[in-house]
């Protein structure tokens, strides 16, 4: 069976993880946590970068940073992750969900304004497949509105909107080092603050409310409760094995757009004669490779080509359930049709991409594919 995803270990992780343990420190916010918060912040723009236990962690800081409290609305897409809500429904916001855009996943920024009240409190935007949003338009809304901009990125490290790196855009951002992605430390994500009024609570909240941070620092002589907050921060046995990573992330993206790039050139010829689609990286994106994915014509063809492919000794998997018709939010959805929210929740496929996924797996895979439609 080629798998869905294989984790991709660059051979330095144990060594440095061995590294934290013999220094003695390995709670959070040590000598590796600052590699890779400082990476963030020099290679990418971002003013303040913080690692967290998880990209829902970190967005749950967005909730807590923004005082999102009960009665206040938040505007997102409902094709994306259930953290990407979750974090806001925790604090009392009510969602309302935008629809996703003709030609890809991400949300429509035609949809935004409509949807806002005098209780829109922030946009979250979601850059699906590690493809940028529409940010100009999204941030010019934002900005007329007086409201705040959060960017889901969790797909989207390494990637660009215009010259400007995906994640130091909005207001603040989040990003994930799960598994699945395309830089990895099992579970883990990142906090990036682009405001400044948010630097100092940030760091706050991310060491459990207190003012430990700037103790550490010199710049207070005792600390502690000042705030609400959590335990967001991880230990240093994942900062030092997501540091591993960062190292080489050149080399981890070139072979991953390679192999991106194979698969659309295997499926180009398929896909011109309307079979199904391939994926569109909009004209102001750069393309990551988090993700290949094919847009099959019904539902029905998809779990078919799903299955076959299975027999065939690939596993493709579909992708999100729309959140607006979930078990628990279903009844909370104001009726609007998500009409392309639907359609990529019913249609999208996604293929393996994985470091180590040869030359042979991708022609294999794309030959079963061409045989499926054949028939």
């Amino acid at each position: 069976m080629i798998p869905f995803n294989k984790p991709f270990l660059t051979g330095k992780e144990t060594t440095y993880i061995e590294e934290a343990v013999a220094s003695g420190k390995i709670s959070g916010n040590g000598i590796f946590t600052q590699k890779c918060q400082n990476f963030f912040e020099e290679t990418y723009g971002i003013k303040k970068a913080l690692l967290t236990t998880s990209c829902t962690d970190a967005l749950e800081m967005c909730a807590l940073l923004l005082n999102i409290k009960e009665g206040d609305e938040v505007i997102m897409p409902s094709y994306t992750f259930v953290s990407t809500a979750n974090a806001f429904v925790l604090r009392g916001a009510k969602i309302v969900f935008a629809d996703s855009k003709l030609d890809h996943p991400n949300i429509d920024e035609t949809k935004i304004e409509s949807l806002i009240t005098f209780k829109t409190k922030a946009i979250v935007v979601v850059h699906y497949a590690g493809c940028a949003c529409d940010m100009d338009a999204i941030l010019s809304i934002a900005n007329k509105h007086n409201i705040f901009v959060i960017e889901d990125a969790a797909q989207a490290i390494d990637s660009y909107y215009k010259d400007r790196a995906l994640g130091s855009i909005g207001h603040l951002a989040t990003f994930s080092f799960h598994e699945t992605k395309n830089i990895i430390s099992g579970e883990g994500g990142l906090l990036a603050i682009n405001d400044e009024q948010f630097i100092e609570r940030s760091e706050i909240i991310w060491e459990k409310g207190t003012n430990r941070s700037a103790f550490f620092r010199g710049e207070i002589n005792k600390y502690g409760w000042v705030d609400i907050g959590s335990s967001f921060l991880p230990s240093e046995i994942i900062a030092a094995f997501l540091w591993a990573q960062l190292e080489n992330i050149t080399e981890i993206q070139e072979q991953r757009i390679s192999i991106w790039s194979q698969y659309e050139s295997e499926l180009k010829t398929l896909a011109e004669k309307k079979q199904f689609r391939l994926p569109i990286t909009p004209k102001y994106s750069t393309n990551n490779a988090h993700m290949f994915y094919i847009l099959c014509n019904t539902n029905e063809e998809r779990t078919k080509l799903i299955s076959f492919l299975k027999e065939k000794g690939v596993h493709a998997v579909f992708h999100y359930l729309s959140l607006h018709k979930s078990e628990y939010f279903k009844l909370k959805h104001d009726g609007r049709k998500l009409y392309m929210t639907e359609e990529y929740s019913n249609r999208l496929l996604r293929l393996p991409l994985y470091y180590k996924l040869t030359s042979e797996e991708i022609i294999y895979i794309s030959q079963q594919i061409s045989a499926f439609y054949e028939h």
